[in-house]
């Protein structure tokens, strides 16, 4: 049978389901079957050899757990006599039989059932006098692997999952990143790896810290498999949401992989992986959402371990913890002088510039600029997320940056590339196509300055030395050095200092009722001007600058007795996105309003005429 057709197959079981069940939990009941039916199928053709070795084992006292998962030769074993087929022979006992047969399987496979809910829904179809008849069906279905091998079982899977993900927008939301989004994010891990893009038997490992039902590690498996058929990527991930983490842990075991490296729980207060370390990782953590429920673990790590823990560079807003994802995936690095990693990370606006000079989010994005760990962000269009409409961004976070990238970040505004969806889905209105990710990959890979051409809409590079556009003002650039006003800026490339700036205070001296400077009686102040807290101020110094120059220029003219606590100085980093992509359109030339104006009020009055007649 192939795979449109096993799918519907599959998916008439909904079928059965309708009026007992709400649309929205189908999925409860037929994922599970369908990992129930896929295993049986698997495990088929050393059945036999299983159970004789299990009772040789038990005979002679010795655990026999290593031998039957030798026998089966698969990761996972089932030591009951029943199988799905004879499940179907005793239908009043079906429900006992098949509670029976899922605790025979080996105890990472009774996990999956068990994080599903299953016995829930076993004893929900009881009541409902539906077991037997789903049961039936699926033990009808040939999953066989020389029927359906593990490249089409999972792809019968993954749709499954994306079907019941498009009619609960719940789910869709929290666990289900969109698909052309993971590719994007794929492509722009493997451009520069061309030992895992060309020779045979590499390795690379794989982790997605909010695996959800795990979409980007799949992605990720397909991608490689379609560049490179010998090459192998061993996933691993952690999942919070338990129905989730057992759709994640089904799919890496229908896919073959092994379901040991997927763990369950909070990825930041429990970490399933400790001291593991890849080559990629992908993640799309939730937005905006606080940490307060896991506050102590957090502040507890981050005090005793500083920055042989995760949290050294600082801690964000209890409010938003995106910041703490991304520095969990930087202690997820291979060190470079092991080969190194790179990660790309979906997050809100919120992380590239809340936050002022020393506080939590600025140390953090301090540090990874500082140590020359972001190669690009790229800002995507509105409305691409199931949950939210918000503008998102791809942030690519690598150790082992090319030679061309290191101490540089690019940032690429991809925000206009987009297509309308032929149905919404939730708040996903828009989506990339085939062409935008090409468009996109490329501008990364070229690591180049480039404008669209407000005319054609098409790219034009800028010429090396060629004046780039600034905030507030005309953009004049392009190939070859002619000037096209207006051109708007897509990819653009900056010194990681550049989002660096000393917060400087500025004080002024306090005053009497006669306008005489008040000088400080006690302290280290004593004897000099007692400043005036009313009149205290800050300035933001680009790191660029020396900051007396900037004093002198900029506040001495209009303050003549203002002096710089330098105790107050702080370092601070924001990356203000939208605004480095901004181009000032002039206004319209006042004639043209006034005509245009004078054009409405003469067909209103025109209007007002026609009614008094």
């Amino acid at each position: 049978m192939n795979q449109p057709n096993l799918s519907s197959f599959i998916w008439s079981v909904a079928d059965l389901l309708r009026g007992d069940y709400k649309q929205s939990e189908y999925g409860k009941v037929i994922l599970p079957f369908t990992v129930l039916r896929r295993l049986d199928c698997v495990l088929d053709g050393t059945k036999e050899a299983v159970l004789k070795e299990l009772e040789k084992r038990t005979a002679a006292g010795i655990a026999p757990e290593p031998f039957l998962l030798r026998k089966s030769g698969q990761l996972f074993f089932n030591t009951s006599p029943l199988d799905m087929k004879k499940l179907m022979g005793d239908q009043d006992h079906i429900k006992e039989n098949l509670f029976a047969y899922i605790q025979a399987f080996s105890p990472a496979v009774r996990d999956i059932f068990e994080s599903f809910e299953f016995h829930t829904q076993i004893e929900k179809l009881d009541k409902a006098a539906l077991l037997y008849q789903v049961s039936e069906k699926f033990a009808n279905i040939d999953l066989h692997p020389e029927a359906v091998s593990n490249e089409d079982m999972g792809a019968v899977f993954e749709e499954l999952i994306r079907k019941f993900a498009e009619i609960s927008n719940e789910t869709a939301g929290e666990h289900f990143t969109p698909r052309e989004v993971i590719r994007l994010m794929v492509n722009l891990l493997f451009i520069e790896d061309d030992d895992a893009l060309t020779k045979p038997g590499v390795v690379r490992s794989m982790y997605d810290p909010t695996a959800g039902t795990g979409g980007m590690l799949s992605v990720g498996g397909e991608h490689l498999a379609e560049l490179n058929p010998d090459a192998r990527l061993v996933m691993y991930g952690q999942e919070l949401n338990p129905e989730s983490y057992a759709i994640c842990k089904a799919d890496m075991l229908i896919k073959g992989q092994d379901i040991a490296n997927i763990k369950f729980g909070n990825t930041l207060s429990n970490d399933g992986l400790p001291g593991k370390e890849f080559d990629y990782m992908l993640s799309n953590p939730p937005f905006g959402v606080e940490w307060k429920k896991i506050e102590k673990d957090i502040r507890k790590e981050a005090e005793q371990q500083g920055f042989n823990g995760r949290f050294g560079p600082g801690l964000p807003r209890v409010s938003d913890g995106s910041l703490l994802f991304l520095m969990h995936l930087i202690s997820k690095m291979r060190p470079a002088k092991d080969g190194g990693s790179r990660f790309g990370i979906v997050l809100n606006g919120s992380p590239l510039f809340t936050g002022g000079a020393g506080s939590g989010e600025s140390e953090i994005r301090r540090y990874v600029l500082e140590n020359d760990l972001v190669e690009a962000i790229i800002g995507l269009p509105t409305d691409m997320f199931y949950n939210t409409g918000i503008s998102t961004y791809v942030w690519i976070v690598s150790n082992r940056k090319p030679a061309h990238r290191q101490g540089k970040l690019q940032l690429i505004d991809a925000s206009g590339m987009w297509q309308k969806m032929r149905k919404s889905l939730g708040s996903k209105r828009k989506e990339l196509s085939p062409e935008h990710i090409v468009e996109i990959t490329r501008l990364f890979g070229e690591c180049k300055e480039v404008s669209i051409d407000p005319e054609t809409r098409k790219p034009i590079k800028i010429k090396s030395g060629s004046p780039r556009p600034a905030s507030g003002r005309t953009v004049s650039y392009g190939a070859g050095g002619e000037g096209h006003t207006n051109a708007t800026p897509i990819s653009r490339i900056f010194k990681n200092e550049e989002f660096g700036y000393h917060t400087i205070t500025v004080e002024r001296p306090e005053r009497d009722a006669a306008g005489n400077i008040v000088l400080s009686t006690k302290g280290k102040l004593k004897g000099k001007p007692q400043p005036d807290a009313n009149l205290r101020d800050t300035e933001n110094v680009p790191l660029s600058e020396k900051v007396e120059t900037y004093f002198k220029r900029e506040v001495l003219p209009h303050a003549p007795d203002a002096w710089i606590d330098h105790e107050k100085t702080k370092v601070g980093y924001e990356i203000p996105f939208n605004r480095h992509f901004y181009v000032f359109k002039p206004p319209r030339e006042l004639a043209e309003i006034d005509a245009e104006l004078k054009g409405v009020t003469d067909r209103i009055l025109k209007m007002i005429g026609g009614l008094s007649k």
